[in-house]
């Protein structure tokens, strides 16, 4: 039985009453009913209704695109899709053809619209057939691929959509292959894929249109005020009709739903099959402006009428602010800042890059959460809803096109390298939250001439002061990026004069044999031990040794005249050609936060939040230097209720312009029970944290990782859940390694491919949420012990 998802005559409606308009429900044609939906203009998720499959060694697949052809024996999948589900330690990544199949009835009214298909990702080098025709063949799998489908859909009948797949090692996009490459690039359609309807009077989409500093919607703040801003919003519409039309557009700011400055432009003639540009400047009084202390967004919803007819509407989120780089300085919004960051990989565990957009929110408050205000997007371009997510938490971004240790001397590779910039920049130009364009091949030698294009790519599609290129390259581009191990081993490089970001730090110079702090003279046991490259399995000792380094670099990091810098790495991550995971981030590859997570959240004011943490497990195997990790004034620590020690910060050091240290008291001798740490600020209590030696194992407890998004039906949405091992205290275990038995009530899968099994005591089941909503249990058990969860799905 074929799978058909039909866009119901509720779409025709959308047109015909014009409920495009700003904040309307909208009809989710995949479920068969109505429901809010994320939409510009009648844009419709088509994420649902694929098969799919693999292909096999030497399989022709020749007829695969073709109308006629029988896909009843390939998997009914869901997107955001996987190629493949691996193991969690990822060194034989698969890679290969893989083939997505999918129905689509349009109704007969439709017959004079406009249909756009847009795939946000497609990895890596995609083939798209609409009803036996190509119309897309498109390198690299991090841009999306947009098409104008209008003249090869079929109205009234069923129409065929056919992608073809290939992630294998790429010469036209690069990076290096695999097997030497330090990440993973999975396959899939691993992000959303949307259907668009417009009337043939419409805005562009920005790809499609192909102009340079225009196309769709693109939104400046050319003034930045508190008494008065300036919003320009400049609107490419494109007239698709043999006839000239009179048009208008309309663009109206508001304020969570309130309506506060609008403005409508001239009458403006656009001749039978051409386009033309409107730019608006709406002034806006007393805004609210958006920084990574107050990330205030606003709607830009811009209107097309003809007639007096809505023809056409965008809603766009905007950040009314200003970014300035002055004498290596940053001023956001005319004050002084500097950047506290990290980067990031976005891979999980298991399905690699198929998150759903609730699972990308929640890994961006993991990071605002953990005390960061910037973030590096190493080394390729993210989901939009990540950046949707880093707008509305205020996480300041540099945004990266896909490089890393390769460069092709083809014209192809240039080519592909200046499209994806131009792409890169039209996708997320309007994003409050990015800094700065990375258009830059990361650790990899360039010629002149080829950054000095891609520089002139960052000023042409976004003119304008205060634009930024970024490069690795102590050349052509405005800001300077510098890996901390590099400036160890060429401080020739380092550019006094132009603005600099140390974008790596705290890893790979505790590890390296080169980096220049004498690791070529340890044994690889030790310099394994002394190393960022910690998981938790690992135990406390070493975790500490993580805290230990990162004081130490961050310190570092103020010797220099950075305004910002980005830790490697938030996550730990799969690394392709290794047989193990690279483990220098301060929460695992499951999400689960490592001390370095808490030591991070102790450099920001205690004004955001006081934090305190007791940096240790307390058992036999405990250090007695009890690291309390802590942004108070002073702490107090009690063992079994006695009063130990109180301690000031600086601990006799000068800590002007250096990272907060860890409070450390010193026990004279071990004494199970239980450590209790208070905070004061002004002699006032603010916040504490206790410990209790692990006592027997009584229970599994259970939780899930919301962070800040519910589990969500109907969106193949993706979420951790934890379950350790803990005591009557409810003390977790960390000497435990145990495989848990699962059952799972409700809609929902468990996606493991192998068995769950703790870490640190804790064990992580990835769950994959169905499309009914209602209740979901989850029942963990491990010999005696168990644990159970309840939740509901919505």
């Amino acid at each position: 039985m074929k799978n058909v998802t039909i866009l119901m005559s509720w779409l025709i409606a959308i047109w015909v009453l014009n409920a495009c308009s700003y904040n309307q429900n909208v009809i989710n044609s995949e479920n068969n009913k109505a429901s809010a939906f994320k939409v510009d203009t009648a844009k419709v998720s088509i994420n649902s209704g694929w098969k799919f499959k693999k292909l096999l060694p030497n399989e022709n697949d020749e007829n695969n695109h073709l109308v006629s052809f029988n896909d009843d024996t390939w998997n009914a999948v869901i997107l955001p899709h996987t190629a493949n589900i691996e193991p969690l330690v990822v060194n034989n990544q698969w890679q290969g053809i893989s083939w997505y199949r999918r129905h689509l009835d349009v109704p007969k009214q439709l017959e004079n619209k406009k249909v756009f298909l847009e795939f946000e990702a497609a990895m890596n080098h995609s083939k798209i057939w609409i009803n036996n025709q190509l119309v897309a063949d498109h390198h690299g799998g991090y841009l999306p691929v947009v098409i104008d489908a209008t003249d090869y859909v079929l109205p009234g009948e069923d129409n065929i959509i056919a992608v073809r797949l290939d992630n294998t090692d790429n010469e036209v996009t690069g990076p290096k292959p695999l097997k030497i490459l330090d990440f993973n690039m999975y396959g899939g359609l691993y992000r959303n894929a949307w259907m668009t309807v417009k009337e043939k009077i419409y805005i562009s989409h920005a790809n499609l249109a192909n102009k340079v500093a225009g196309g769709g919607v693109f939104i400046t703040t050319p003034k930045v005020d508190k008494a008065e801003s300036h919003v320009q919003i400049k609107t490419h519409v494109v007239n698709d009709i043999s006839s000239n039309k009179q048009v208008v557009v309309n663009n109206a700011i508001y304020d969570k739903g309130v309506l506060i400055k609008q403005k409508s432009s001239l009458l403006q003639t656009i001749n039978a099959n051409s386009d033309a540009e409107f730019v608006s400047l709406i002034k806006v009084k007393n805004a609210k402006l958006w920084s990574p202390k107050s990330p205030y967004l606003y709607d830009v919803v811009t209107t097309v009428f003809i007639d007096d007819k809505k023809v056409d509407e965008q809603k766009t989120r905007v950040g009314i602010r200003h970014f300035e780089l002055k004498n290596q300085e940053l001023f956001i919004n005319g004050e002084k800042t500097h950047l506290r960051g990290v980067n990031r990989h976005q891979e999980y565990p298991f399905i690699g890059y198929a998150l759903s957009d609730n699972a990308q929110y929640r890994d961006a408050k993991k990071i605002k959460d953990g005390g960061f205000d910037y973030i590096r997007l190493s080394h390729y371009p993210q989901s939009p809803a990540f950046l949707d997510a880093c707008d509305e938490l205020g996480i300041v971004v540099l945004d990266a096109i896909l490089g890393w240790q390769f460069y092709a001397d083809t014209d192809q590779f240039r080519n592909y390298t200046y499209k994806s910039a131009k792409e890169l920049i039209r996708r997320d130009r309007n994003h409050a939250s990015v800094l700065a364009w990375e258009v830059s091949l990361n650790e990899t030698k360039m010629p002149i001439f080829y950054m000095e294009e891609l520089n002139r790519i960052v000023h042409t599609e976004f003119p304008g002061e205060n634009v930024y290129s970024a490069g690795w390259m102590n050349e052509v581009y405005d800001i300077y990026l510098q890996a901390r191990q590099h400036r160890i081993l060429h401080k020739s490089d380092h550019d006094p004069v132009k603005p600099y970001s140390v974008s790596e730090y705290g890893d790979w110079e505790y590890y390296s044999r080169n980096a220049g702090l004498n690791q070529d003279k340890m044994p690889k046991d030790m310099r394994l031990a002394t190393s960022s490259r910690q998981l938790r399995a690992y135990g406390e000792k070493r975790l500490l040794q993580q805290v230990k380094n990162l004081q130490e670099s961050h310190n570092d990091n103020f010797n220099t005249k950075a305004f910002s810098d980005s830790y490697w790495v938030m996550y730990d991550y799969n690394r392709g050609y290794h047989d193990e995971i690279e483990s220098s981030g301060v929460m695992d590859i499951f999400r689960l936060p490592k001390f370095g997570y808490y030591f991070y959240q102790t450099q920001q004011s205690p004004e955001i939040k006081p934090v305190i943490k007791i940096a240790s497990y307390w058992n036999e195997e405990s250090s007695l230097d009890i690291k309390v990790l802590s942004n108070v004034e002073e702490v107090h620590l009690f063992l079994n209720g006695k009063l130990i020690a109180k301690q000031t910060p600086d601990n006799g050091e000068n800590t002007e312009n250096l990272a907060h240290p860890p409070f450390t008291f010193t026990l004279n001798k071990y004494e199970a029970g239980t450590l209790k740490a208070i905070g004061f600020i002004n002699n006032k209590a603010v916040t504490q944290d206790v410990v209790k030696t692990p006592g027997k194992a009584v229970a599994l407890k259970v939780w899930l990782d919301e962070s800040g998004k519910k589990p969500a039906a109907g969106h193949n949405d993706v979420l951790f859940a934890y379950i350790a091992v803990v005591d009557a205290n409810g003390t977790v275990l960390p000497n435990i390694t145990e495989e848990i038995d699962f059952t799972l009530n409700g809609d929902v899968k468990l996606l493991n491919p192998s068995a769950v099994i703790t870490e640190a005591g804790i064990a992580t089941a990835l769950l994959q949420i169905g499309d009914k909503a209602g209740n979901v249990t989850l029942h963990a058990k491990q010999g005696e012990l168990e644990g159970r969860l309840s939740f509901i799905t919505k």
